[in-house]
């Protein structure tokens, strides 16, 4: 299935500090107004956000260029583009 084309969203992470057990919802397709998190905006592109569960709290930096090899973690493609 063919999807729409992901949007940068930004060129530098952002720091987000995550709480053990809650999920959180990456947006991994540059629309959101709620970045580095998806506040749906993907719906009808076929493309979905990253889900993940904090396995402890702790402060991360989450990929806003949308580029990262480790998503939703930043590992600075942001550099490269």
């Amino acid at each position: 299935m063919s999807h729409a084309e992901v949007r940068r969203a930004g060129d530098a992470p952002m720091k987000l500090d995550l709480v053990e057990g809650e999920t959180y919802c990456w947006c991994a397709c540059g629309r959101s107004s709620t970045q580095p998190l998806c506040d749906g905006s993907h719906q009808g592109t076929g493309l979905d956000p990253v889900v993940f569960v904090a396995r402890k709290s702790e402060t991360v930096w989450l990929c806003t260029c949308k580029q990262s090899q480790h998503a939703p973690m930043c590992d600075g493609s942001h550099k490269n583009h």
